[in-house]
């Protein structure tokens, strides 16, 4: 037969590095692997942990038997859902009907997770802002934010109308945060200059332990910048442990003077919802909804935040400890120092590619490393292996 050549044009493209990384680490079968590449939480044994709470919140669901626990929601999502994950997000308490004026400034539809949120934010903003330049945050040198650098530019080349990327809270690939005083400056620039802040918040609870620490910087630019706009890209991936559910949400805040074209919002995000996945999935906001309208549940989530976030703790100064001991060259204090999963540890893409060959450590050409990989069994391990890399190679 004949071959029919195809009309597509169409140019190989790398694969994600991430997910890629993760593959060639399940296929070496050498045993002291050590996998910090992909961004979800471990045991010290290293293995996944479905939340207890979340079990808790799926055992009672199943006895509920609900039969339109399959069937589709609105195209805006499930929208108790959306109250709940928005009072979460912005700090509202209460009854419904308390803070109302508040809320009115805030339209809500839930998305494939915290990706799907930046996704749908950034078309709903390319469409109708048309956002154009970018900013500096991380200085190499240092390994610490590039607070200066980011205002500077901010000062002198965002014009009116621009978006400013900003993560609520443990910040990736970086674990670098502006502190609360830091936080107050962007807010002021953000709202001298008419910028737009599109905060990205994955990592709520998850990061320090405290669902209010977390969403401090996303509360305070509402709060106290009530005439200025600003989106939030919300997921529940890390902080109930539903990686594969694919539950978020975006939230977009009128100013207060505005709030008349919320529902014209929430019209406009449907639109795009609706041509490019028609709903949000169902099971992972059902089991969110079920646990934060429970007080016992909510209790037992907050405990289970606890958990994570405070392992995370201790492998980074686990980390740094040994670090210290071996005396490796260069400073180490970042490791401590920054927040959250992920630390960018300043190896440099031949360290991290001999730690991959040699050592059989796997994390990002950047020198990103998911802390969560490491545990009481292997962080020693791999110490040794980063002290042999940062000597011998450059």
């Amino acid at each position: 037969m004949e071959k029919v050549p195809t009309r597509l044009n169409v140019a190989p493209v790398p694969p994600d590095e991430i997910f890629a990384l993760n593959g060639a680490f399940f296929a070496d079968t050498h045993p002291q692997k050590v996998s910090l590449g992909v961004g979800v939480y471990r045991t010290d044994d290293g293995k996944p942990w479905p939340l207890p709470v979340v079990e808790k919140a799926e055992k009672q669901l199943a006895q509920e038997n609900d039969l339109m626990r399959h069937e589709y929601t609105a195209i805006e999502g499930d929208v108790p859902f959306l109250k709940i994950a928005r009072d979460l997000m912005f700090g509202f308490e209460g009854p419904e009907t308390s803070q109302q004026e508040a809320k009115a400034r805030i339209a809500s539809v839930q998305t494939v997770a915290g990706t799907g949120a930046n996704h749908l934010g950034a078309l709903f903003l390319a469409h109708h802002m048309k956002p154009r330049t970018t900013y500096p945050y991380y200085h190499a040198e240092t390994r610490s934010f590039d607070f200066d650098g980011m205002m500077s530019t901010l000062e002198n080349d965002a014009q009116e109308g621009d978006a400013v990327l900003l993560h609520a809270c443990a910040h990736n690939p970086t674990g670098l945060d502006p502190n609360k005083e830091q936080w107050v400056a962007i807010a002021d620039l953000c709202e001298r200059k008419k910028l737009f802040p599109f905060f990205d918040s994955a990592y709520q609870g998850f990061a320090s332990g405290s669902v209010e620490e977390d969403a401090w910087a996303v509360r305070y630019f509402f709060n106290n910048k009530p005439d200025m706009e600003m989106c939030v890209a919300q997921s529940f991936s890390k902080n109930f442990g539903l990686y594969g559910q694919r539950t978020g949400a975006f939230h977009y805040v009128t100013n207060r003077s505005a709030t008349s074209i919320r529902d014209v919002i929430v019209n406009n995000l449907c639109h795009l919802i609706r041509g490019e996945f028609s709903m949000g999935p169902r099971i992972g906001c059902t089991i969110v909804k079920k646990i934060l309208t429970s007080e016992e549940l909510t209790a037992d989530w907050h405990q289970d935040l606890q958990v994570m976030s405070s392992r995370i703790k201790s492998m980074r100064e686990a980390l740094y400890n040994e670090l210290v001991r071996l005396k490796t060259p260069g400073t180490w204090e970042h490791i401590v120092e920054q927040n959250g999963m992920f630390s960018y540890t300043g190896l440099t893409p031949k360290q991290v590619y001999a730690l991959k060959d040699k050592y059989h450590v796997y994390l990002l050409k950047s020198g990103r490393a998911s802390i969560s990989g490491l545990s009481e069994k292997n962080v020693a391990y791999v110490a040794q292996a980063i002290d042999d890399v940062v000597r011998n190679v450059l």
